[in-house]
């Protein structure tokens, strides 16, 4: 097989892009949580202000994965952190080192941009995930559990 070549996305990679998020969503049985469209991507990753970014990898000319981040702060460390909001390898490539090539390049981008630490989620069940993310040296954070407000509950309280 083919080294992968990886690349910042492009406005043109849009619809790419929203493709592995849908086949992502798929994977992770979450179809009916994607609400995003190609409008929002190209907002996001490529307006004034950019909120977010994306590389693609491509094995011979053609996209066999995706990344999506974005960066936070910690009040703690003082500094930004790198945020993976979504990592996906099509199923074909897994394993020939793609996704540990995407984590290195976040890794040596985190650290070129300062960045105090580098954070994913990952879903519970997602076993084969977990023992890649241990492979790369991460760590659980045992002990927190993310809080979301979204639709209505977010409204509500923009309102109270």
């Amino acid at each position: 097989m083919a080294a992968a070549v990886l690349r910042m996305a492009t406005p043109e990679d849009v619809p790419t892009i929203l493709g592995f998020v849908r086949a992502l969503a798929a994977y992770e049985r979450l179809e009916n949580e994607v609400l995003a469209t190609e409008a929002d991507f190209q907002a996001s990753l490529f307006g004034t202000p950019a909120r977010a970014e994306a590389l693609l990898a491509e094995v011979e000319g053609k996209p066999a994965g995706v990344a999506v981040w974005f960066y936070n702060f910690s009040t703690f460390r003082g500094r930004h952190g790198l945020f993976v909001e979504d990592i996906f390898v099509e199923p074909a490539h897994r394993g020939s080192g793609i996704g540990r090539a995407i984590f290195r390049f976040l890794a040596q981008r985190a650290i070129a941009q300062g960045c105090a630490r580098m954070d994913w989620d990952v879903l519970d069940w997602n076993e084969t995930a977990i023992r890649f993310y241990r492979s790369l040296g991460a760590h659980p954070l045992d002990g927190w559990t993310r809080q979301r407000l979204t639709g209505t509950a977010l409204e509500a309280l923009a309102r109270a």
